[in-house]
């Protein structure tokens, strides 16, 4: 906090405070995570420190921003606990002169959308960090919608290039802070249309895999956890705790399978293995300890055809040679 008053005084913009130094150093953060280097209760504390650095941000006498524009509304998906991103656009949008209701972390949709007919703002900013939030968020960008209000998304859940925005109907994506502030100073976004997308335009969802498997998510993990007993016997010699997070583990499994099933994208799900490989690796798990979990979901999940070739994708990609530094390959 010291560091940032600092900074302020010396006249360094409160912007390029917030997103040049602050985010950077929340994504460090995250990083130091996934390798291994910091534990969860330091991953809280430096978050908790960074939060604390933008409220000193924001009560500091050169942020005198006054309202000029219209009003937004920043709040997280149902279900979404990262809310640093969210506050950082939220201020910076203050910087910019918009009045700014911030919501924080996980906002039901109903309460969201009675906020917003309370409110009326010009728009709602949702994020999100992570992708199996997508339904609940593709059911909140509708809401808001059938509410009158359009919705600008970010967040890394929706993909690094907006796919999943585009997919999801909402009306704008912006890949950060700066970039959302832009696009909304450059004018209103469009309200939508009665016929906005619903949730039941993606065709691909009538097969119903999705539902299925989303539903069928505690029984998959408790058959793939006792499967694993004798696929993988080092898994016999586990303390509760490494089991409690092997269980864990595979009901992220399902559930990032269940997301990629209803955005209708193996990458999304090969994606979160090779990371969640990386993370296995710097803790001391081999990441070939994925592969039986894998063959054992898919032999439950033969009759799904969509879900089965998932599946086979991502155990090559996480045996292909490329990997061999996520330690897949000895």
């Amino acid at each position: 906090m010291a560091v940032v008053r600092r900074a302020l005084d010396a006249g360094l913009d409160a912007e390029s405070v917030l997103l040049d130094v602050i985010a950077p150093v929340q994504g460090q953060v995250g990083e130091e995570w996934a390798a291994n280097r910091i534990t969860v209760a330091q991953e809280h504390a430096a978050t908790a420190i960074n939060d604390r650095a933008v409220a000193a941000l924001a009560r500091h006498p050169s942020v005198r921003a006054t309202p000029t524009r219209g009003r937004i509304t920043v709040a997280c998906v149902d279900g979404e606990w990262h809310a640093l991103p969210a506050r950082l656009l939220a201020e910076v949008l203050k910087l910019r002169g918009w009045h700014v209701d911030y919501l924080g972390a996980q906002v039901p949709a109903p309460h969201l959308i009675a906020h917003l007919h309370r409110t009326g703002p010009d728009a709602v900013a949702l994020s999100s960090s992570i992708a199996t939030r997508l339904p609940t968020a593709h059911a909140t960008i509708t809401a808001c919608q059938a509410a009158g209000t359009p919705v600008l998304v970010g967040g890394a859940a929706f993909g690094p290039d907006g796919r999943y925005a585009r997919l999801l109907g909402a009306d704008a994506w912006a890949p950060d802070a700066r970039a959302a502030a832009d696009d909304l100073a450059r004018g209103p976004l469009p309200r939508p249309q009665p016929d906005h997308q619903a949730i039941d335009d993606l065709p691909h969802l009538a097969d119903q895999e999705y539902t299925l498997v989303a539903r069928s998510r505690p029984h998959l993990v408790r058959v793939v956890f006792t499967g694993l007993q004798d696929a993988y016997p080092a898994m016999r010699d586990y303390s509760d705790l490494q089991r409690e997070h092997t269980a864990e583990d595979l009901s992220r499994i399902v559930e990032f399978l269940a997301t990629a099933l209803y955005t209708d994208d193996e990458e999304l799900f090969c994606g979160f293995l090779l990371w969640t490989a990386d993370v296995l690796n710097a803790r001391g798990v081999p990441a070939r300890s994925l592969l039986p979990a894998l063959a054992l979901l898919g032999r439950e999940l033969k009759d799904f055809p969509r879900a089965a070739g998932i599946l086979r994708s991502g155990a090559d990609r996480l045996t292909s040679a490329p990997l061999t530094a996520a330690g897949i390959a000895e």
